[in-house]
């Protein structure tokens, strides 16, 4: 530990926030907060497993039961919690000589350190996902999933707006907030449930993350204007139109990038010979990508996912792949935890007489938020067998995009504290409505081949089993791996 505090100046993560923390306090802290989510996300998914729902809800549920709702063993500053509230500051004051005047410090110190270990998870995660998604998949149904995108985000933005200004005489700014916060799609949450559900690859799949991607960018946008709006009164143009045209520039270089990139990567890669050859090359691609996305105000995890599709063109996609995963078990589910963990069920409570107007207008942005996304299944067009239902409920989840927007019309001051409890519910509701509705909608999953279990092709004749799904007719040999897709079938 002294190297630790040799190296505070360094990384100030690991040092204490005030002068008389210590970092090996933070550490320990740091650790026991791991060894809990780890506990609860394999213990959560686990159980969510055995019960025919999708891991990811059991890894939320999790977290809800560690956090701020239930047991406070994980906690963050950000819920109006402090030091006195976690339960782990409290076992480290009593075993581990943790002064009183120092726990606030080290309080601070950990919660940061988790939040940007979950911030690193969701990087992963979307990066993972580029990498079993297909670019060519993706832009064949671009024009599909960009009007899903778009009437995803102004059919509830109108809405809840319209109704929270008529139906509870909500102001029109706060009104506008609210209604900002029905908007995004948690890209997170609903890839991870399409992956576990082996739908990622399938066309309902593609429409939805391309969707979602198209929503994480427009409500970047929307939230750009409405907290300007909420700042000075007035729309900053020129910052929704720099929003406008970087988004595009972006995701567009991105797509031609893959072009250029992708032989380029293989052939550094084939010329490295020491550990690590592949797979750190390919997160040093992802991290500068995720970079330059947070750097002109996009969301990082937006980054993460174009360099996952750039380098799911290159030949090492599948080596890639497996040594992506062990990565992303070890980081992934501290993003879920931590989601779950900041979740203050508390605001459900109609004993509570704040709570009660909050429950009234949770209610009808819950209908909203759920409505608003269905409907935009409705419309795909040029698809006749598809699942559009499936598609409108992949767009339900708001997860950490919804409590970005309460969190920033919050400290804005303008949203009150019923209608910041109503959007905070909305956002629990249909962040644990998704997976299971997901599941549900998405009948005789193990009919359905996914990306991992795909099969090289080589030509051999065998005997033949034929699966038929409304998406894909596939022809898998019985010994010798042969997957091949019918003529009239779209590529999954």
């Amino acid at each position: 530990m002294q190297f630790l505090d040799a190296m505070n100046f360094s990384f100030p993560l690991l040092a204490s926030t005030t002068e008389t923390a210590d970092s090996s306090m933070v550490v320990a802290a740091v650790l026991l907060s791991l060894v809990v989510i780890y506990l609860a996300s394999k213990v959560g998914g686990e159980l969510s497993n055995r019960v025919g729902l999708p891991p990811v809800l059991g890894e939320l549920v999790g977290g809800v039961i560690i956090g701020i709702s239930v047991l406070h063993l994980v906690v963050f500053p950000e819920a109006g919690t402090d030091s006195s509230s976690s339960l782990i500051i409290s076992f480290l004051r009593s075993t581990a000589g943790l002064t009183p005047q120092a726990a606030d410090g080290v309080f601070n110190a950990q919660s940061e350190v988790i939040s940007v270990l979950s911030e690193l998870g969701v990087i992963i995660l979307l990066f993972e996902i580029g990498l079993e998604s297909n670019l060519k998949d993706l832009m064949a149904v671009g024009i599909q999933a960009t009007i899903v995108a778009i009437v995803g985000v102004a059919a509830p933005f109108a809405a809840g707006t319209i109704g929270l200004m008529t139906l509870f005489g909500i102001g029109a700014v706060p009104a506008i907030f609210a209604g900002a916060a029905l908007t995004a799609t948690s890209i997170g949450i609903t890839s991870k449930v399409l992956s576990e559900l082996g739908r990622l690859n399938s066309k309902e799949g593609q429409i939805i993350l391309g969707a979602a991607v198209i929503d994480d960018v427009l409500g970047i946008i929307v939230l750009a204007v409405v907290a300007s709006l909420a700042k000075d009164g007035e729309v900053d143009v020129t910052k929704v139109i720099y929003l406008i045209i970087s988004a595009t520039a972006f995701l567009v270089g991105a797509i031609l990038l893959g072009n250029v990139f992708n032989k380029t990567f293989v052939a550094i890669v084939d010329r490295l010979k020491t550990r690590g050859e592949l797979v750190i090359p390919a997160f040093i691609f992802a991290f500068v990508m995720a970079y330059l996305a947070a750097v002109i105000q996009l969301e990082a995890i937006l980054g993460a996912f174009a360099a996952g599709l750039v380098l799911e063109e290159t030949d090492k996609r599948k080596e890639l792949q497996k040594q992506v995963i062990p990565i992303a078990d070890m980081l992934v589910p501290i993003f879920f935890v931590a989601v779950g963990a900041k979740t203050d069920l508390g605001v459900l409570n109609p004993a509570i007489p704040s709570n009660r107007e909050g429950l009234v207008m949770a209610s009808f942005l819950i209908a909203v938020a759920i409505v608003g996304k269905v409907i935009t299944g409705l419309t795909v067009f040029g698809q006749p067998q598809i699942n559009r239902l499936a598609i409108g409920v992949g767009m339900i989840p708001r997860g950490e995009v919804g409590l970005v927007f309460a969190g920033v019309g919050a400290a804005s001051g303008a949203l009150s504290k019923p209608l910041g409890a109503a959007i905070i519910m909305m956002v629990i509701l249909t962040t644990f409505l998704a997976p299971p509705l997901l599941r549900f909608v998405f009948p005789d999953t193990d009919n359905v081949s996914t990306d991992s279990d795909q099969l090289i092709l080589d030509g051999a004749s065998a005997p033949s089993l034929t699966i038929e799904t409304p998406q894909l007719l596939v022809s898998k040999s019985s010994d010798a791996g042969i997957l091949e897709s019918s003529p009239d079938s779209q590529e999954s």
